[in-house]
């Protein structure tokens, strides 16, 4: 087998798995009627925090542009709706980079 399909067959194996995990999770969660309440706010955080790990470096490690971008998404975030918030966040930092920061 050459590099390339190697390459496809892991990408392939690593969408399975990842299916698998997201379905184990549905159907563990089906069977149980009422979670505990901890368990519960522990699920409702994962999105923030799993945003926060992938926003996080670059917002603290790429340039100023995408620094202040991100503080004027957190600002937006708290005022408007998800789809907004995204094109504050997009049009911030191409105007920040367009300006030289």
């Amino acid at each position: 087998m050459n590099a390339d399909t190697m390459n496809m067959v892991l990408i392939v194996l690593l969408g399975v798995v990842t299916y698998g995990l997201r379905v184990s999770g549905y159907l563990v969660l089906a069977r149980i009627s009422r979670l505990n309440l901890r368990v519960e706010a522990a699920l409702d955080a994962v999105p923030v925090a799993v945003i926060t790990a992938l926003v996080a470096p670059v917002a603290l490690v790429t340039g100023a542009a995408e620094s202040i971008a991100a503080m004027v998404t957190v600002v937006a975030a708290f005022k408007l709706p998800i789809l907004p918030t995204l094109v504050v966040a997009a049009v911030a930092v191409t105007v920040l980079r367009a300006v030289g920061l």
